[in-house]
């Protein structure tokens, strides 16, 4: 929560522009709480180019949450729907989309994301579409389980007793049973696309400066790991803490599912 309040509040709560350099020889890689020449405060210090990490890691954090929260929903939107229509077509319709989705399972999805963000030019919007488009198979495959499971519970039956299409079924029956299946995986998902992301940025084929974003940050800092090692251990300690609070979160949302959330 907190580091969604800092993104959304990001213009509010940074102390400078995040892509301002100023005078470089007097600003670069100050200490985190010290004092530059013009008496303003740099909380967290600055990077190579006397650019302010606090507000470089606010911004940084929109980028983040905002292309993992994309991306998942992209991919969770995609995984429902094909996993929901191969649970209730069966036949044909059902047999090619689990051959789908079985055969973008095999793929290396790291390599395949390395592959695309190599071929068009890299960019956040770039980012977002193509971890979105890697990642819909668990989904796919989760729903496709459940809504299997669902068409065989009595409620089903008893909607074709009264001549109901497969259509209403699927979304009047069937959809509600799996909402809550994709909401928790797709909390666990968002970690993982901000971990993707991070990593693409980090060798250059995500997020391009000057835009902040955490993965570029902490590639900025690892010459400088031991002069300044908080150029790099703020974006990575922050990418840290973000990624293991949507795994509780999804843990948690999990347990108070299986009724043993305390």
């Amino acid at each position: 929560m907190i580091a969604c309040a800092t993104a959304a509040l990001a213009p509010l709560v940074a102390t400078h522009d995040p892509t301002a350099t100023g005078d470089v020889v007097v600003t670069r890689f100050l200490p985190p709480f010290s004092t530059d020449a013009a008496g303003q405060v740099h909380l967290l210090g600055t990077d190579r180019l006397g650019r302010d990490v606090w507000s470089r890691l606010a911004f940084g954090a929109r980028v983040s949450l905002a292309t993992g929260l994309l991306a998942t929903l992209i991919a969770t939107l995609l995984g429902t729907g094909i996993g929901l229509v191969s649970g209730v077509w069966r036949g044909r319709v059902g047999t090619v989309l689990l051959g789908l989705t079985d055969f973008a399972l095999a793929l290396p999805r790291v390599v395949l994301l390395l592959l695309l963000a190599a071929l068009w030019q890299p960019g956040g919007i770039l980012v977002i579409v193509v971890l979105g488009l890697t990642g819909w198979m668990s989904t796919a495959r989760l729903v496709h389980g459940e809504a299997v499971a669902a068409m065989s519970r009595p409620y089903v039956a008893a909607a074709r007793a009264l001549g109901a299409h497969r259509a209403r079924i699927a979304f009047r029956h069937v959809l509600p049973n799996v909402v809550t299946p994709v909401i928790i995986a797709g909390a666990l998902g968002v970690g993982n696309a901000i971990m993707l992301e991070a990593g693409l940025s980090f060798l250059g084929l995500g997020v391009q400066p000057p835009v902040p974003s955490w993965g570029g940050m902490i590639a900025s800092g690892r010459d400088t790991i031991v002069n300044a090692p908080w150029v790099a251990l703020a974006p990575g300690v922050a990418l840290v803490i973000v990624v293991v609070g949507f795994t509780l979160l999804g843990d948690a949302l999990s347990d108070r599912q299986s009724g043993s959330w305390v």
